[in-house]
């Protein structure tokens, strides 16, 4: 059995175009806006029209079930993603991995298989952290909270609870989503690199052993706005040069307190009134830093704060920050790995065994069952932008990859 590439590709621009801008040719299917919730209850229509089951649950997940009265009950095994985009993403991240899904179920139905225990395929919510977290795998997996769910709010203020209100959804609600152990058999996903290792080195498959923790700030410095042309230089609060004096910085915390594996990033940033002949009175603005090891990101925490003190001081500043989401790094199951790595062998797929520096679903599901993550190369390593691309033949060999592991773990072996 091999996936139809064909209606892999419609599928997936199909879901492409919710939320496409034709500006910038960039995806803005945040989560819980307005488009990622058209996206849902397509796909979920997409499924039922196909004689599935599909649901979403409290936390905005969409699943879509293939089982039978008989295996019902069994652990199923999941196969997961995300559906929602960073602004002006590209149309693979996190979808490829729920569309892929979506069509191994397809295949599976087409060839009347028997089941050993029900596959399903869930199209995660909130994954991309607008909110802080991976909202949806934590609802999944029992790692969400009520203190989470009233507190959270984006980086332009919008209240978690309100988003999720506007789509209809209670926020308590995403507190039933938890599944038990017992429910699930494994856990794959299939996700675009997003970096260069695999495109650079003509590798058609990264086998993933582990995932970066990240943690999350949105940082203030305030000072005092004032006049352009008429406040000497020496005696300005300037809060922009507080963020541009901690932006250089980085290399030097990178290389004192971080690893090789270490990236910190300023995202986003906004001065205040932000008028061009007024000294910005305030900047507010995101950190995220990444690391393997969760000891580094602690290290790296408290280098960030004794830099942003120190910049303020300098520059007559006051600091503020607030930590919206920490991550820790996680193991994918060792197992998995030498499964998949088998399964990529029988295929006769080139596979590298390697780390990821991005964070996914799959991190949370590594704490509760067997866990597998499957990478495809990205063309020169570009993710989170519209020129964002993997090679149809690519998408081809991880689509099979992962129909090749589903079928053995959840078909019934032949007596």
């Amino acid at each position: 059995m091999q996936v139809n590439l064909e209606r892999l590709k419609s599928t997936l621009f199909a879901l492409a175009e919710f939320g496409y801008n034709h500006e910038d040719k960039g995806i803005y299917r945040q989560g819980f806006s307005n488009e990622d919730f058209a996206a849902r209850k397509w796909l979920m229509e997409c499924a039922q029209s196909e004689g599935f089951v599909s649901r979403m649950d409290g936390a905005g997940n969409v699943i879509i079930e293939m089982t039978s009265p008989d295996i019902a009950a069994k652990p199923a095994v999941i196969i997961g993603s995300h559906l929602d985009s960073v602004p002006a993403g590209g149309m693979f991240d996190g979808t490829l991995g729920v569309i892929a899904g979506f069509e191994c179920i397809r295949v599976l139905k087409e060839h009347n298989v028997q089941l050993e225990r029900p596959i399903w395929v869930i199209g995660t919510s909130e994954e991309e952290g607008r909110f802080g977290g991976m909202i949806g795998a934590q609802a999944l997996t029992g790692k969400l909270t009520p203190h989470q769910l009233l507190t959270s709010h984006d980086a332009d203020g919008c209240m978690l609870s309100d988003a999720m209100r506007a789509q209809g959804l209670e926020p308590m609600d995403a507190l039933n989503a938890r599944l038990e152990p017992e429910q699930i058999n494994s856990f794959f996903e299939l996700h675009i690199e997003q970096g260069p290792v695999l495109d650079q080195k003509g590798i058609q498959i990264g086998v993933v052993e582990g995932i970066s923790g990240v943690f999350k700030w949105i940082v203030k410095l305030i000072g005092k706005a004032d006049h352009a042309g008429t406040a000497p230089m020496e005696m300005r609060s300037d809060a922009f040069m507080g963020l541009a004096d901690f932006a250089y910085q980085l290399d030097r915390i990178i290389a004192e307190d971080g690893t090789d594996t270490t990236r910190i990033t300023v995202g986003k940033a906004e001065l205040k009134p932000g008028f061009a002949h007024t000294i910005a009175g305030e900047v507010d603005f995101t950190i995220v830093a990444r690391d393997m090891d969760e000891t580094v990101m602690e290290n790296l925490e408290i280098a960030c704060r004794k830099a942003l003190s120190a910049i303020a001081r300098k520059h007559h500043l006051m600091f503020e920050y607030e930590q919206v989401s920490w991550l820790s790094p996680m193991k994918c199951t060792p197992e998995m790995v030498e499964f998949i790595s088998q399964q990529a062998e029988a295929l006769s797929l080139n596979y590298q065994v390697m780390p990821s520096g991005a964070g996914h679903d799959s991190q949370f599901f590594s704490e509760v069952c067997p866990t597998g993550l499957i990478f495809i190369p990205s063309l020169n390593g570009v993710s989170h932008a519209p020129d964002e691309w993997s090679h149809w033949h690519d998408v081809e060999a991880g689509s099979n990859l992962l129909l090749q592991c589903v079928q053995k773990r959840a078909i019934k072996t032949k007596e």
